[in-house]
């Protein structure tokens, strides 16, 4: 029996699946979300693309440091029999990315939002102040 042109793009989806699925710290980022990160003068701002999200429970975020790390899991919309599957390229499971940032942050002061597909993390800068006035005890 012939291989019909999908057959080939199949068991090429199939095995790429397999390897990811067997060497997930190898090739991270096909399960993770694409992340943009850029400063204003007054918050560190995190785009991330995060389609299929259903509510707030799927995702965690967490600041600790210089570091944002996102974790969650996007749920499969619809179950397909592998045989019906022509195609697979959106991505369903759990998922982590962690990426630093270039400034500190306050992490009780962030707000998350999500529309679109897309996850917006605003973070503000952290005030450091370097100077600091010592009080002296006059004896």
């Amino acid at each position: 029996m012939p291989f019909l042109p999908g057959d080939r793009l199949r068991n090429l989806d199939m095995l790429k699946r397999e390897f990811i699925n067997m060497f997930p710290d190898i090739v991270p980022e096909l399960n993770s979300p694409r992340i943009d990160v850029y400063e204003t003068e007054t918050h560190v701002v995190a785009s991330c693309e995060i389609p299929g999200l259903e509510n707030k429970e799927d995702i965690d975020i967490h600041i600790e440091d210089h570091t944002l790390t996102l974790s969650g899991t996007i749920h499969k919309v619809h179950e397909v029999r592998e045989e019906q599957l022509y195609r697979r390229e959106r991505f369903s499971g759990r998922f982590e990315r962690t990426v630093s940032l270039p400034a500190a942050v306050t992490a009780e002061e962030t707000k998350a939002s999500y529309k679109n597909g897309i996850l917006e993390i605003r973070m503000p800068k952290a005030k450091l102040d370097r100077r600091k006035k010592v009080d002296i005890d006059f004896l």
